[in-house]
């Protein structure tokens, strides 16, 4: 009876931004199956797809700088803390919406954010800081897609070049102010993990028939800048949770979020453990050079197939990256619970430019990954929600009521403090400490060799 209870506090009478009661009958079976998703396996298809985009291209760079053992290691490593600390994530959104559903807050027409989660459990000083990290990253996370469009279609067509492409799919990316929310991406997160599978498969399957380039070497690590430069990269690659309040507020059973991100985490592992040593063992030191491993393989239809749905699901990860900054600056300008999806459109509007300015500036395509990794994804999804866990549970009262509790097999609540304790020294010292040390000088390096602004980082001369 108690987890009956907890299930209908939880769940209680949750209505999306679009009311589901208000759509045209007519409209109403095509849009259950395409645009209204709320299941366990529309979560689990957002945070696959969300999981690995461009940073797929990008690992094999970072195999080249760690080495065939450490890349595996520290996916593999990464992948698990980086579910943990979304089930911790998970853990304070069911307690904060609890404690809200309780006092009788109604969240029809407004989209729980993490900022929130951490101001109505914590207060407003953990608010600022979760509100500061999650938007920064948001913010870089669209920037990344951005450069890696720009970065893909240079391989089709390098008629024109990289910066130039910037600017044409900023305005193409810029068309995600249409979609109100994450209840309306069912289609596109199942259509995205398609295309990364895809894309995965093509990296392993053409390097193993290329075969290894004469006299490849495999010399990594062979400094400590590279070591943790690449180290921080995959950090970046399982920190892909900071949309995962807005992925639990558009399920229609929020509590049941638990395990969809492991077992998202788990697949996204044979995709990105095969095509990363597939590509080193190919072409190995080369891969310093070539941050996107497009840029090594020849030119062929399945490469250019590859590189189109890469595009396409750039354009559906830069929506994901984008939509909780709309629902930012639409609640800081008073437009959130407005109905219209044009007046909401329009509102969203100087949200992409920032972004676009940003990609435009910085279009340094692998390198940007480790620094955003080291300096923002360490706190946003790793140090603030073990802290916060920890912080809130620290009173005996709150462990007592607590709706999620730890498993006994994880040791209960002191299993819990102690990973959690764990979690926080790790990323503190290896990800933002070294990682924020190497993933910096690697950063200056990349704008003292290119410089700002450049026109066409990493392009080949032409002849």
């Amino acid at each position: 009876m108690a987890s009956e209870k907890v299930e209908t506090i939880v769940a209680g009478n949750y209505v999306e931004m679009e009311r589901e009661g208000e759509v045209k009958p007519s409209n109403s079976k095509l849009s259950r199956y395409l645009w209204h998703g709320g299941s366990v396996y529309d979560a689990w298809f957002s945070c696959a797809s969300n999981q690995v985009a461009q940073v797929l291209l990008t690992l094999p760079y970072s195999f080249s700088q760690l080495g065939m053992l450490s890349g595996i290691l520290f996916q593999l490593f990464y992948g698990l803390m980086g579910s943990w600390t979304a089930y911790l994530i998970s853990a304070l959104y069911v307690e904060y919406r609890t404690r809200k559903e309780r006092e009788k807050v109604d969240f029809r027409n407004h989209v729980i954010q993490w900022f929130e989660v951490l101001d109505g459990l914590l207060g407003k000083h953990w608010r600022n800081a979760g509100l500061f990290f999650n938007c920064t990253f948001l913010l870089f996370g669209s920037v990344i897609q951005l450069i890696a469009c720009a970065s893909n279609i240079y391989y089709i067509n390098d008629n024109l070049d990289k910066r130039t492409w910037t600017y044409i799919f900023g305005a193409c990316c810029a068309t995600t102010v249409f979609i109100p929310s994450f209840h309306n991406y069912r289609i596109w997160s199942f259509l995205g993990l398609l295309m990364t599978t895809y894309t995965a498969w093509y990296l392993t399957v053409a390097a193993l028939l290329h075969g290894q380039v004469d006299g490849v070497t495999h010399s990594g690590p062979s400094k400590l800048v590279l070591y943790f430069t690449g180290a921080t990269n995959i950090l970046y690659t399982f920190g892909g949770h900071a949309v995962t309040v807005e992925i639990m507020h558009a399920m229609w059973k929020p509590q049941k979020f638990k395990l969809v991100y492991l077992f998202a985490t788990l697949y996204v592992l044979t995709l990105t453990l095969p095509s990363a040593a597939a590509m080193y063992w190919a072409f190995g030191d080369m891969l310093l050079d070539h941050s996107n491993a497009f840029s090594l393989l020849p030119r062929s239809g399945f490469r250019n197939a590859a590189v189109v749905v890469m595009l396409i699901h750039q354009f559906i990860t830069f929506g994901f990256a984008c939509t909780p900054l709309y629902f930012v600056w639409e609640k800081a300008i008073g437009m959130h619970e407005t109905k219209s999806v044009c007046k909401r459109a329009l509102a969203r509007l100087p949200v992409v430019i920032p972004i676009w300015f940003l990609a435009i500036i910085f279009p340094f395509f692998g390198p940007i990954n480790s620094t955003v990794g080291s300096l923002l994804v360490s706190f946003t999804v790793y140090i603030i929600p073990a802290m916060a866990h920890m912080i809130t549970f620290a009173p005996a009262s709150a462990r007592e009521n607590a709706v999620e509790r730890p498993a006994s097999f994880l040791g209960g609540w002191v299993g819990h403090y102690c990973v959690n304790a764990f979690v926080v020294v790790w990323v503190l010292v290896v990800g933002f400490g070294f990682g924020g040390w190497a993933s910096m000088l690697n950063f200056i390096h990349q704008v003292d060799t290119f410089g700002l602004f450049t026109k066409c980082y990493q392009c080949p001369p032409k002849h």
